[in-house]
């Protein structure tokens, strides 16, 4: 199955695929600074300003998640209220949710699941936190986090015996994850590049369907 060559190459894809959709950590957590032209590192997209939708279902009407796979019935979950979180000391920052629920066809016909749930806080700095706090505990219980980029992280992920993989995503005021799941049956090592793609890709289309079009998109050059 080439699974140690496969399992590169999709780390290199994933790389590749969110360095554009993300800001580096640095730029807003008080880390070292690198330019855009750091050996190795790819410019990062700059931090967002991400609105909130009630249709978050619409989001994934931009493109296929992965060659060959289309969306079928979908589930909008929307809450319009404003939700607290607990932040760095002691603080709530405010935050609002949304997030879709996706069956997907594959090439061979077969059925996948998708799903993403979008927080829009009002500041990024909050954001942030919730996102360290959410790698720290997966990291803590072993869940086999896997670093894409400064500002994302993957994991695998199961639902009663189907392979998923999950990704998160931090942009600027945006904390995103997104997870897919394989059909009924299928075994982790047949699906993982698939699961990859539609991660990867979902996420980057959904925080760019969420970024304020006046937002800026890229580095400002020093």
């Amino acid at each position: 199955m080439r699974r140690s060559r496969g399992a590169e190459l999709g780390r290199a894809r994933v790389a590749a695929l969110i360095a554009s959709a993300v800001v580096a950590v640095s730029g807003c957590s008080g880390g070292g600074q690198e330019g855009a032209g750091a050996s190795g590192k790819p410019a990062a997209r700059a931090p967002g300003v991400h609105g909130w939708t009630g249709s978050p279902c619409e989001l994934l009407a931009g493109a296929p998640p992965a060659q060959g796979f289309t969306v079928g019935s979908t589930t909008d979950s929307a809450d319009p209220d404003t939700l607290e979180d607990i932040g760095e000391n002691g603080a709530r920052p405010r935050y609002r949710q949304t997030g879709c629920l996706a069956d997907l066809t594959g090439p061979d016909g077969a059925l996948w699941k998708l799903s993403t749930t979008a927080a829009v806080y009002e500041d990024s700095g909050p954001a942030h936190h919730a996102y360290r706090v959410k790698e720290d505990l997966d990291r803590a219980h072993g869940r086999g986090t896997e670093r894409v980029h400064d500002a994302a992280y993957a994991k695998p992920a199961d639902d009663q015996g189907r392979p998923g993989r999950t990704l998160l995503l931090w942009n600027g005021d945006l904390l995103l994850s997104v997870t897919a799941y394989g059909p009924y049956g299928s075994k982790e090592d047949e699906v993982r590049d698939d699961l990859g793609s539609i991660v990867e890709n979902t996420a980057r289309l959904v925080e760019d369907e969420l970024r304020e079009r006046d937002a800026p998109s890229s580095p400002t050059a020093s």
